[in-house]
Parts: structure tokens; sequence; C-alpha cells
């Protein structure tokens, strides 16, 4: 019997076995690939079942956690994502259904889960949010993915489309402000943060960006964390690991309001969502 967790993004697929051991998961070799979702629905599934099989090996009975992306029907495995260019042909197809075929498996094995909500049930069972009863994930990456747990139950937290001063939060928190506001200020297009960490970039400059993008994100969580009486703050996505340069300014920010909060970055970064992909299935397991 094995367990894999699979992580389905609109570029990306990973998938590995997991192996839960109480608050330790342990995961076998985990195998990616680049996905074009641009192209038929048939060469999406035959790719995402290519990879999907060398996780499974030659396991005779295997339970598939899928974490995807919304919007999804996730209890039927039907794809509700559309006008975004990725996955368009997708869109209202039976997902389980064709990947049941594709890998010939039984259909109760096989659940979907937020990706958002995936990251954070990732970091409570296994990772840096163990400790909080009430907590917020947020994946800052090309989007602001989220997810607020209270208690026992995780929920996709939506807070992309969240108003935020003159829009929405995502305006302020994901890879496009960095791009717009560095060329805005120094007239230097760049690709993504990492751009801002290479040496050959002015890093007093970086520093500026930096601080406003801490600062951003801090007067972005004092409503939630003081709302959901959150404990920890827990961030993922390609951002955060840029977090020690932004960090101090979100902590700045939240001072004023005197309420008690951790931010950690993920130590499990992409593993939690492989994690958590699982969770319906973990209770068979642990």
């Amino acid at each position: 019997m094995g367990l894999i967790g699979i992580d389905i993004g609109g570029t990306h697929i990973s998938a590995a076995r997991v192996f839960p051991e109480g608050e330790k998961v342990e995961f076998g070799t985990i195998h990616e690939a680049n996905v074009d979702t641009y192209q038929s629905a048939e060469k999406i599934i035959s790719d995402w079942s290519a990879v999907i099989s060398k996780a499974i090996g030659n396991q005779k009975e295997v339970f598939l956690g899928i974490a995807m992306p919304g919007p999804f029907d996730y209890p039927n495995g039907v794809s509700l994502i559309k006008d975004q260019g990725k996955m368009n042909s997708l869109y209202s197809l039976p997902v389980k259904d064709l990947l049941v075929e594709s890998l010939n498996i039984e259909p109760q094995n096989i659940a979907f889960t937020n990706d958002a909500e995936a990251f954070l049930l990732g970091e409570s069972i296994a990772g840096v949010g163990r400790s909080f009863e009430n907590s917020i994930g947020l994946t800052l990456g090309t989007g602001l993915g989220s997810a607020i747990k209270i208690h026992n139950v995780v929920k996709d937290g939506k807070l992309w489309t969240a108003p935020f001063r003159n829009g929405i939060a995502e305006d302020f928190l994901g890879t496009s402000w960095f791009k717009k506001i560095t060329f805005e200020k120094f007239g230097v297009e760049i690709s993504g943060v990492k751009d801002l960490l290479l040496e050959d970039f002015d890093q007093t400059s970086a520093d500026r960006i930096f601080e406003e993008f801490g600062l951003n994100l801090g007067e972005f969580l004092s409503e939630y964390v003081i709302r959901f009486q959150c404990q920890g703050v827990i961030l993922g996505g390609k951002i955060a690991r840029a977090s020690d340069r932004f960090l101090p300014f979100t902590f700045r920010y939240l001072e004023k309001y005197q309420f008690p909060i951790e931010i950690k970055p993920s130590l499990l970064q992409e593993k939690a969502t492989l994690i958590g992909s699982c969770h319906s299935f973990l209770s068979q397991h642990i």
C-alpha cells in the first residue's frame, strides 16, 4: 500500500511517496516535470500521469492525494479553471475520471485538495505550524495563495482578491508588484525576486524594495491576524525565500498593534503541499 502526494500547478507537477510517522514525515524520490498546460486535455493528463506513475513505481495499491489550484470542484474532481490560459482545455472535464482511466486506479483512491489548504495542512502536520491553534498560510509567488486554520479546520482563504489599498492584495504581494515597483523606481526590468538578490543588482535599491514589500505585508496581515486571533503566519512560495530581507519590516509594522504573532518561513517548502495533499488519507496511515 502506498501513499502518493502530488502537487499540480499551472506549469509544473511534483509527486512522491509519503511515509507518515506521527509528527514526522519521510519522502521517497520526488519526481518532477514542467508541463505545458496550454496544450490539449489529453496531453496534459498524459504528462501528469507519466510523473505520477514514476512515484507509484511497482506499488500494487496506492492512494493519490492531489493538491490543485482553484477554481476546482474538489469532491468530484472537475476542473473549473477557465480564462487563465493555463489548463483551459480541462475546463468542466472530470479530471479525476481521466486520471483513473490513465493510471488504472480505483476512483475512491484519489482525493483532491486546494493547493493553499494543502500547504498549510502540511505545515500544521509536520512543519513549523504544529504549535499554532489558529494560523494563516501564505504562498508568495506569481500569485498569492492563502489558507486559514481555525482549530483543526483548514480552509482556502481566497485572500488574493481581498480589497487592499486601491486594488486587491495580489497587486501588492506577488511577483508582479516587484517587477512593477523596480521598473517605476529604478528603471530596471526584472523577471522576479531572485534578480534582486544577484550581486550585480544594487543592494541599496534592493533593500528599499524589500522594505516596502515588508511593510505591505504587515499592513495586509494586521487585519487578519487580529480577526482570526492567529498565533502564527507561515510563508511559502519563492518570494518567502527572501524573507530575511523583508520580514523585519513586517514585524516593525505589526508592533504598533501589540498583538503577539510569529511569522515563520516554511522549512518544508514544496514538501508541505505533498503532505497536505494526502490529508484525507493520513488518518488511515498514522
